[in-house]
């Protein structure tokens, strides 16, 4: 049981309060304490995706989003 609730637990929305899965990938930085190479990765549900975007753009952070099942870019991609 412990897989499983680790399993949902990673593919949740990243949005506080959500509960819904993420279908969503947004890879991020913030170029003023992270390397090019430090990535950070947000789940989005198609609810909140325009929003976790929106919040990550308003600051400037490098950013790529897209679905979850797409194939993973190079490290170092969100620039």
């Amino acid at each position: 049981m412990i897989g499983l609730g680790r399993a949902l637990e990673e593919t949740t929305c990243s949005r506080a309060d959500c509960r819904n899965t993420g279908s969503w990938r947004l890879d991020w930085r913030n170029p003023r304490i992270h390397s090019i190479d430090r990535v950070k990765t947000w789940l989005a549900c198609d609810e909140h995706v325009d929003y976790l975007r929106d919040f990550l753009a308003a600051r400037d952070f490098p950013l790529v989003v897209r679905a979850l099942d797409s194939a993973p870019e190079p490290k170092g991609d969100a620039r």
